[in-house]
């Protein structure tokens, strides 16, 4: 459930810049819900298609579940592509996307993509049903071999509309949880993890907002606020000691309710980049480092939807001098997001190698640690 309550990075007094919204997540745009689904089952040895199974789905609904299917401005980046993130040509040729975001492991993108198609069409009978409306959603993903038996693909498609439907506002969960349940960060447990951040403009007020999907980094690159935890903390670090390079990827979604081109939207999503690169990561050669940006203003239908073909349409958009202001909250959000995926974590057995753990970071020693750089 999204409102499962687990320490934050704030919980522990680490001093992130700006000003959260409400719940210090993507929730805090308005119209935005997010649900999971999370499977775990098994323990012991692995035995492809048999488990042990850490693993989920994570569904962002961009304009919740409204009567009508209504896209949403867009734009998209990728870092290192060593990744997947579905309907991305058309969002780079048209600049918006009509579709829920949900966030997997690498195996299980397909199954993800045909079942929220599925739900789509339900969703929006008519739309689909009734007219020629086409359906591609944005499905991403990132590896959870580690933990998890990704080789026995376990999503099914009743997984799958478990987290569609159970896509709400409100607090947002974190950790362990939807398709981030398996992952790693900086080679301790990571997972899902959202922060948001308040802008005013000019006496108008704008929430920017992120949820990242974490399994990315190497130890000794960790940074938090500027302090080298990795180069501190580095027991257990089981991808350089067993692997001897990065193995992962990271999901970036950031959304806003500044009303924003499509071409700003992909300079938006450029600063996810930037967001992850303060927590210390180079970007490996092995991680797929993808972002998504979007605005939920200038709400439109398809000209299908209202059956009227205008001939322009009419849409606001933030003055370029004052994006450096949303930059900056997205840059606060996405950074903080990744933390606080690290912080609500929980340690978990790996199976690929067996017989280790995947820890979460210790609370007490990074908060030590912060103290005695003068953090805290």
């Amino acid at each position: 459930m999204n409102s499962e309550k687990k320490p934050r990075a704030r919980d522990l007094g680490l001093p992130f810049d700006g000003i959260t919204g409400q719940h210090n997540a993507i929730t805090d745009v308005p119209g935005v819900e997010v649900g999971f689904h999370t499977i775990k089952r098994g323990e012991g040895e692995l035995q492809v298609g048999g488990g042990p199974v850490l693993t989920g789905v994570t569904a962002v609904l961009p304009r919740g579940r409204g009567e009508k299917n209504l896209p949403v401005w867009a734009g998209h980046f990728n870092l290192n592509g060593n990744g997947e993130m579905t309907g991305t040509h058309w969002i780079n040729e048209a600049g918006y996307f009509a579709s829920p975001v949900c966030i997997t492991n690498t195996h299980s993108v397909g199954l993800v993509h045909h079942a929220t198609v599925g739900w789509m069409v339900e969703q929006y009978k008519s739309m689909f049903q009734d007219d020629h409306a086409w359906a591609m959603p944005v499905i991403a993903e990132t590896y959870d071999g580690l933990t998890s038996d990704i080789c026995g693909r376990h999503i099914t498609e009743q997984n799958v509309l478990a987290a569609l439907n159970s896509a709400q506002s409100g607090p947002v969960a974190e950790g362990n949880v939807g398709g981030g349940a398996g992952m790693q960060t900086y080679e301790f447990k990571g997972g899902t993890g959202t922060a948001s951040r308040i802008t005013d403009i000019q006496g108008t007020t704008y929430t920017t907002a992120a949820l990242v999907q974490s399994n990315f980094g190497v130890r000794h690159e960790l940074n938090i606020l500027g302090v080298p935890v990795g180069k501190h903390l580095t027991e257990n670090a089981l991808l350089t000691e067993l692997v001897g390079h990065e193995q992962g990827s990271i999901i970036v979604i950031i959304a806003t309710d500044a009303p924003m081109l499509p071409v700003q939207l992909q300079r938006l999503a450029k600063r996810g980049a930037i967001g992850i690169g303060r927590t210390g990561t180079s970007g490996g050669h092995y991680s797929g480092d993808i972002m998504l940006a979007f605005s939920v203003a200038n709400q439109m239908e398809f000209p299908q939807q209202s059956g009227q073909y205008p001939t322009s349409y009419k849409m606001e958009f933030i003055n370029d001098h004052f994006c450096e202001e949303i930059y900056s909250g997205a840059v606060q959000a996405v950074e903080e997001a990744v933390i606080n995926a690290m912080i609500a974590a929980e340690t978990v057995p790996t199976i690929k190698p067996p017989g280790y753990t995947l820890d979460a970071i210790d609370h007490d020693q990074l908060v030590g640690l912060m103290k005695q750089y003068n953090r805290l």
